[in-house]
């Protein structure tokens, strides 16, 4: 695979071929940012393709002070941030738990259980993980993205900040409330020692 600022250099030029290896090279982890955001797999996709074209619409806007995947990182954590602010002005529950429709009318749950560990463990392990999507839901915005982008995402403090657009002492302390907070509600329900 090319390099990315080649990559980028001809995606400025109009070659759409050289963003789409731009696209399948940041696929993944910008879908796992928006799944982190969004909390589920359908808003995932669709934050993830909405980065991707204002990526690609505001692509003259990259300077190259950072590389592609930090500002791409910038991109989708506003996108999302942005949905979720126009969400809330309209609230609307959503099932985390709805099952998926077939073409034949049955219905599909959304993760299909390792069969290697016991039921009483797949319980445990997807309870606590709704637990913490549930606790990173309530988060202010600012605290949730450090934990998605420093935890999760496992960004550099370097790159946190350039994808927050603030200073490294303010990813720091923000993290650092984050996690606090976190700590301290798992210590209430008893999931840490």
């Amino acid at each position: 695979m090319e390099l990315e600022e080649q990559l980028v250099k001809r995606s400025l030029q109009g070659d759409t071929i050289a963003f789409e290896q731009l696209v399948i090279q940041y696929q993944n982890k910008i879908y796992a940012l928006s799944y982190r955001y969004m909390g589920n797999e359908e808003d995932a996709y669709d934050m993830t393709q909405e980065a991707f074209l204002k990526a690609y619409r505001s692509l003259r806007t990259f300077k190259g002070d950072s590389s592609f995947g930090t500002w791409m990182y910038r991109v989708a954590t506003n996108v999302c941030l942005d949905e979720l602010r126009r969400r809330k002005r309209r609230i609307m529950p959503l099932s985390l738990d709805e099952p998926v429709a077939t073409t034949d009318g049955d219905e599909l749950a959304k993760e299909l259980p390792d069969t290697s560990l016991t039921p009483d463990i797949i319980y445990e392990q997807k309870e606590f993980s709704e637990y913490i999507q549930s606790l990173l839901n309530e988060m202010k915005a600012d605290h949730k993205s450090v934990i998605v982008l420093r935890d999760i995402m496992e960004l550099s403090y370097e790159e946190m900040a350039e994808v927050l657009n603030c200073s490294l002492g303010t990813v720091k302390s923000r993290l650092s409330r984050a996690r606090n907070t976190l700590r301290k509600k798992l210590e209430d329900r008893e999931l840490l020692p």
